[in-house]
């Protein structure tokens, strides 16, 4: 399925039989590119920066993972959707979330949280904006998992969790299916169609900064299998940009969040770049 934004409407159109593996938006009318790195949830803020404090138009603004979604009620979403949207539509702006590990998979669906303005798009997304072709694929590992899953699991004793323990959008603070992972059915379906040139991800290959995450010794000490799913995090990822060297895709930029800090380096002809929290990167 390919979506297009058309007058700044959201409208489904049908593609060939290959591009069904793929979900596209496409966005015309934008004028300039941001990328930004985690919110955690602060929604408010980050439109702010885009449409008031740099008075930003007719952008796209692409949150690279844990935009927050998942830790409150839906109806909290639905409500920043609504306290924000004027100010998006009269600067004509956009925002595109990709998954995180603080992030529910479930949102990232393309349907569940969708919008004229806002929409949390599924790992593989490819965004066509401003003559860039960019893929997003969300995902990390969150090294205090543990820890997570036991303070929700006494929280839940004293807290309304807002919706039966069944529902996948059920407030949570941690979810298992966080990880990232290397989809070669839909890479093979991107690669038949589509030329990327930039990419934007949640964590970043093995060979990028930051080469472990803070504290990371501390916490395998009362988890097992962590060291080994944190290798396989990045492995993803490294699987991910061999795959499109191979292809030669011409790949000049490769954005990430996860990390909160800021990083970036020329490594074979790929600018990479890790952005802090809340930290905003312009693209030409």
């Amino acid at each position: 399925i390919g979506v297009r934004l058309v007058g700044s409407e959201m409208c489904i159109r049908d593609r060939n039989k290959n591009d069904s593996e793929c979900f596209t938006l496409s966005f015309p009318e934008a004028k300039g590119l941001v990328i930004s790195g985690d919110v955690h949830g602060d929604f408010n803020q980050l439109v702010f920066k885009l449409c008031v404090q740099y008075q930003m138009r007719d952008t796209l603004l692409i949150v690279a993972g844990d935009c927050g979604f998942g830790f409150e009620k839906r109806e909290s979403y639905e409500n920043m959707m609504r306290r924000n949207v004027k100010r998006m539509n009269e600067a004509d702006n956009w925002t595109v979330f990709v998954r995180g590990n603080h992030d529910n998979p479930a949102y990232f669906d393309s349907c569940t949280f969708r919008h004229k303005r806002f929409i949390a798009v599924p790992d593989y997304a490819i965004i066509q904006a401003c003559s860039h072709t960019i893929l997003c694929v969300g995902g990390a590992i969150s090294i205090d998992r543990q820890y997570r899953m036991a303070t929700w699991k006494c929280k839940q004793k004293y807290l309304k969790t807002g919706g039966n323990v069944t529902d996948a959008l059920a407030r949570n603070i941690y979810w298992k299916n966080e990880a990232p992972f290397y989809d070669e059915k839909k890479m093979e379906a991107i690669c038949s169609i589509f030329t990327i040139d930039t990419v934007i991800t949640h964590t970043a290959p093995s060979f990028c900064e930051l080469f472990t995450k803070g504290n990371l010794h501390h916490w395998i000490q009362n988890d097992n299998t962590l060291f080994d799913d944190v290798k396989a995090e990045r492995a993803a990822m490294d699987k991910l940009h061999e795959r499109l060297v191979r292809d030669h895709h011409p790949v000049s930029h490769w954005f990430y969040g996860h990390f909160h800090q800021s990083w970036h380096n020329s490594i074979d002809g790929i600018l990479f770049r890790m952005l802090d929290i809340m930290e905003l990167c312009s693209m030409n």
